[in-house]
């Protein structure tokens, strides 16, 4: 009986040290990329149809646009780990494409291929808290490492559902990420809920203030939907370069149509 209880005592232990070796291998093992970026896009209410599309496709193109790639070339692994989010209202986060490595213009082309076919997920208020929570708690579980970690909010209004947005700003830049805002303006004239994407001071302010944070953190701005392609561009770049953002006057490449 004690010889039988050795035995099982020792085949544990070897099983335990064979699975710590294992882990610790994969861990060890994990793909180094130059940056963690977390896409996390606002599919609210005030989001309307075409303007949906047409992030959809500003994203999708700018993520393959030329001076983009550079970008990723330039830094020491020359790629990065990217994933995208749906975002609404409270509990309203959805991954819409896991994580994957940017190298190069083939795996762009594909990533922005799938931002480009993927369906709403939803269509309710604006938790701006929620989305960079979920985004946060993405870059915690991503199969990939890197010095770098950055959030990138898109939106065109105030939080007005779920949790406090600095709060979740705050808790998200302590563990060492960097949240990024690109404010998608609306004239005044034109909105449907003013006091959503026009408060006082502008959006612009508004997410300098409550949304974005950490080192280098910046606000871009989409001067309406159909310049949200360029202004992502630039975003990107400056993200992924690690270097301040382009003037709004700076020159980009020309975004790429769909097919």
């Amino acid at each position: 009986m004690r010889i039988g209880r050795c035995l099982l005592a020792l085949a544990a232990l070897v099983a335990s040290q064979i699975a710590q070796f294992a882990y610790g291998d994969r861990a060890r093992a994990a793909e180094q990329v130059d940056l963690l970026l977390a896409l996390a896009m606002d599919v609210s209410r005030s989001m309307e149809q075409p303007k949906f599309l047409l992030q959809r496709e500003g994203y999708a193109a700018a993520i393959t646009n030329p001076q983009v790639l550079e970008a990723i070339k330039s830094g020491p692994r020359q790629k990065i780990a990217i994933c995208f989010i749906d975002w609404s209202g409270a509990g309203e986060q959805r991954l819409v494409i896991n994580w994957s490595v940017l190298d190069g213009a083939d795996s762009a082309r594909r990533f922005g291929d799938l931002i480009y076919e993927a369906p709403r997920s939803f269509n309710d208020r604006t938790s701006i808290g929620g989305g960079i929570s979920f985004a946060a708690a993405q870059i915690a579980k991503a199969p990939y490492e890197a010095e770098r970690h950055a959030i990138d909010v898109s939106g065109d209004g105030t939080n007005n559902a779920g949790r406090d947005v600095q709060t979740a700003r705050d808790q998200a830049v302590a563990k060492g990420i960097v949240v990024n805002g690109i404010a998608i303006l609306t004239e005044l004239q034109y909105s449907r809920i003013p006091e959503h994407t026009n408060p006082p001071g502008g959006l612009e302010k508004y997410y300098r203030d409550n949304v974005i944070g950490g080192p280098g953190s910046f606000v871009m701005v989409a001067e309406d939907f159909s310049s949200f392609g360029k202004s992502m561009v630039k975003k990107l770049i400056a993200e992924i370069a690690a270097a301040p953002p382009l003037r709004r006057s700076a020159s980009i490449a020309p975004l790429a149509p769909r097919p």
